[in-house]
């Protein structure tokens, strides 16, 4: 990436510097990991410049609330070194590290703080969106501060009664002097987006490109609340069991079992209004119908397209198409087949998902290989590289209980016998590039394409058997069907 001249216009794809804004324990270090996470699962390279850690770097032992008293001369230079550091490092990301975005946390409560941040920002020609969290309920602070801050490097040798009373009155020295963003008089010029009472109400003010837009929306649609995710593959499919990739087969004796199993497992769980989720292939179907509870299909969860290698083994792939199979091999995450996908691609299709599951409570998703890849990479915060080597082995769900900056995930097996489909990474990929590789908007041409197989040949293949469940409400959520409404549903082209 060429270095860009200070000063210089404002190009249409300039780097962005996110800026925080809120008083402590706000849950500022939670959007910005958040928001970092997401942006980097939908290709947007970002980093997250924590002035916390500068501060803790700078200081190694914390001593009290003292430090953070607006008269405390000295502390507050180190402080300043401390925000100036981490600008530098923003500046090094953004100009020479291939760096999109870059989140600048800290509290930033003083409009003497943020100016020098515009400044910066404008001596080196990268936009500013400012993010202020403002929480004025006592109870979510002392939550907060509690879950997080009480476990902080800063009180590793304190009891928590003591390091409460301390957090809280390093609050109050910020209190004193906060100066929150003025979107209808002072500020009006500024990007920005206030989040109050950890997403009740929000303010937008001047978004000003595409990317901002996507930045609000996500912000819109994420929310703290106690949940859980449960991600499994279908049952075991016959296509499975002959190791063929694709197609619209139903589930094995096997993956029968499994159905069974799962059933038993959702029951033991005992999760109040748990929404269930399918794709539109028949095995994600006849799993769910198992369940005997109400589901919904999506489209964007179907299986990955696998083109003209529908149907087909590895070994006739590598056969047929053997330029194709090294080219995945090469970069399995942006390779995409002939009139196929690629995981970049499937990424995209799955980004509703993504925001359905965060305005959700408890979810049950059962999908694919590829497409719980691709789920579980945004909820543990995998790279593009690691996404398609997930291991999601057939019969296991992951549970996944979202945490403070994170997510936990425990694997249960439920103890029925399947195929492995898991491939790891070849040798040969992990020397690097190599010249056979090419860049994923070319068309491919190693080789003739054939006709692309369809999915199902006939939409009567598709009708299910069981009848409908009684009482059954369609839910209202995009691009999907009602799980129980059968009859008129249809495998895409």
């Amino acid at each position: 990436m060429p270095f860009r001249k200070a000063c210089g216009p404002q190009l249409a794809n300039s780097p962005t510097v996110i800026v925080m804004v809120g008083l402590p324990a706000r849950g500022k270090t939670y959007i910005s990991k958040k928001l970092t996470r997401y942006l980097n699962w939908i290709g947007v390279p970002t980093k997250v410049f924590n002035v916390g850690e500068y501060r803790r770097e700078a200081v190694k032992h914390y001593s009290s609330y003292d430090f953070f008293r607006p008269d405390n001369e000295e502390a507050m230079k180190v402080r300043r070194q401390c925000a100036m550091a981490a600008l530098r490092d923003v500046k090094l990301y953004l100009t020479e590290e291939a760096g999109q975005i870059a989140v600048f946390d800290a509290t930033n409560t003083t409009r003497e703080r943020r100016g020098m941040i515009l400044n910066f920002a404008k001596e080196n020609g990268f936009k500013v969106f400012f993010i202020e969290s403002v929480c004025n309920d006592p109870n979510v602070v002392a939550t907060n501060v509690m879950e997080v801050k009480l476990s902080s490097p800063d009180y590793r040798d304190c009891n928590s009664t003591d390091a409460m009373e301390d957090f809280m009155k390093r609050i109050n020295c910020y209190q004193a002097s906060y100066q929150p963003l003025d979107p209808d008089d002072y500020d009006r010029e500024l990007s920005l987006i206030k989040v109050i009472d950890v997403g009740r109400r929000f303010l937008v003010n001047k978004v000003q490109d595409h990317i901002q837009s996507r930045i609000v929306y996500y912000l819109m649609n994420i929310h703290v609340q106690p949940r859980t995710i449960y991600l499994c593959r279908h049952g075991e499919s016959e296509f499975n069991l002959k190791g063929r990739i694709g197609g619209d087969s139903g589930l094995s004796n096997r993956g029968k079992k499994f159905a069974v199993a799962l059933n038993k497992f959702v029951e033991e769980q005992n999760l109040k209004d748990l929404k269930i989720w399918t794709s539109q292939l028949k095995r994600t179907i006849q799993t769910a119908e198992a369940l005997q509870l109400p589901y919904e299909q999506w489209k964007a969860l179907n299986e990955i397209d696998a083109g003209v290698c529908e149907e087909m083994t590895y070994e006739e792939i590598r056969e047929q198409h053997p330029e194709e199979f090294a080219l995945r091999d090469q970069d399995k995450y942006y390779y995409r087949y002939p009139s196929g996908e690629s995981y970049q691609d499937l990424v995209q299709r799955l980004e509703p998902v993504i925001m359905e599951l965060e305005r959700q409570e408890n979810v049950l998703v059962i999908c694919h290989q590829a497409v719980m890849r691709c789920l579980l990479a945004y909820f543990l915060d995998k790279s593009a590289d690691e996404m398609p080597y997930l291991k999601c082995p057939l019969h296991t769900v992951l549970k996944l209980t979202p945490v403070a900056y994170g997510c936990r995930v425990e694997s249960i097996s439920l103890n029925i016998e399947a195929v492995n489909t898991h491939r790891d990474r070849p040798e040969e990929a992990k020397k690097g590039p190599n010249p056979l590789m090419r860049r994923n908007s070319v068309t491919p041409l190693a080789s003739p394409e054939p006709t692309k197989k369809p999915r199902i040949n006939s939409l009567e293949e598709h009708v299910a058997v069981s009848p409908a469940l009684p009482g059954c409400v369609p839910q209202e959520v995009p691009t999907q069907m009602p799980g129980q409404n059968m009859n008129n549903s249809q495998k895409p082209s």
